[in-house]
């Protein structure tokens, strides 16, 4: 099946390889945006943190990124300057970000992205640290 859903994906986050794989478990291959390689525009940035309704900062990854050498813990910073340092440096860009028809959404915890897949998981799921988020009949096992 094929989606119009996108995946802004990092192949070395676990819980971006865990939304992808649900993504897949439905039998859609997404559009995967390695966004390290290919980082968005500005503009497509700034757009997909509108549409997912949340801020610059909550945007922002700490682990494993320049944020403390930067100083973006800094309050005063406005979210001009936190994008301008997610533009520099993309790993600043927390992930997985997964656009479909249903919405956009930050998918931290990864199994936020089954709000966002227009069809039915296709059979048990478990992450990689063994979590069980599907059941066998396809139905999600936790609700947040």
């Amino acid at each position: 099946m094929i989606s119009d859903l996108i995946i802004y994906h990092n192949p070395e986050c676990g819980t971006s390889r865990n939304a992808l794989a649900m993504i897949r478990n439905v039998g859609i291959e997404p559009h995967v945006v390695e966004y390290l390689k290919t980082p968005p525009s500005r503009a497509m940035l700034e757009g997909l943190i509108a549409r997912a309704g949340i801020t610059p900062r909550e945007l922002l990854r700490e682990k494993g990124t320049p944020f403390a050498e930067l100083g973006l813990d800094d309050p005063g910073l406005s979210d001009v300057q936190l994008i301008d340092a997610m533009m520099e440096h993309p790993i600043l860009i927390n992930r997985p970000l997964v656009v479909s028809t249903l919405g956009v959404k930050l998918c931290r915890p990864s199994e936020e992205v089954l709000d966002l897949i227009p069809a039915a998981q296709r059979g048990a799921f478990a992450k990689e640290d063994g979590e069980h988020v599907v059941d066998a009949a396809g139905v999600r096992v936790r609700v947040r």
